[in-house]
């Protein structure tokens, strides 16, 4: 039944992703993306990690036990840092899910000083709990005053804040008091 469940999801997801992709913006680079709708805050959707969902064993304390990067998933977190360090864009505040694969991405792009936030982690699979989730993110998205934030995390949680729907590796400028959005890419889609 989960199964079935889960390929329900898996569908639903792969027919909105092809809805979404037309809305993505073409930008030359980050600057453009905050400016265009005053952003504060950018959403991430970590890099390539191949599968769906994580497997049954899951444990947030062993990377092993969770969906991973790939190595094309860590050369595009790569290649998007040094998009992201070319751009005149100084994050203030850099945080990640606590789920392996966001944190890799997060290394990979190389932005200084990071840290986890139970308010970016996947309710996916209830693994984490998404009104609990979404309630401490809701949060940090409100105190936030000046400056930019870089949030990495999952397509659920980028999708239940910004209602867009994003691909590995792309990201969100986000308005955290107009709730205004804006889709882009740093990778020019060569890894999707």
């Amino acid at each position: 039944m989960r199964f079935m469940i889960l390929t329900l999801l898996f569908a639903v997801v792969l027919i909105t992703d092809v809805e979404a992709t037309s809305n993505l913006k073409a930008v030359d680079n980050l600057n453009e993306a905050v400016t265009t709708i005053d952003a504060n805050v950018v959403f991430m959707r970590h890099a390539l990690a191949p599968g769906f969902g994580d497997p049954d064993d899951f444990d947030l304390t062993l990377c092993r036990s969770q969906r991973n990067l790939s190595g094309a998933g860590q050369a595009q977190a790569k290649k998007i840092g040094v998009a992201i360090r070319k751009s005149i864009v100084n994050f203030k505040e850099v945080i990640s899910s606590e789920w392996c694969r966001c944190k890799d991405t997060t290394a990979l792009l190389n932005l200084g000083k990071w840290q986890t936030f139970e308010g970016l982690n996947s309710f996916f699979q209830d693994y984490a709990d998404k009104t609990l989730t979404l309630g401490v993110l809701q949060e940090k998205l409100d105190s936030i005053e000046s400056g930019f934030t870089l949030m990495v995390t999952h397509q659920v949680v980028i999708n239940a804040i910004t209602k867009n729907v994003v691909r590995s590796g792309e990201l969100v400028a986000y308005n955290s008091k107009t709730k205004e959005s804006l889709v882009f890419t740093l990778d020019d889609g060569h890894f999707n």
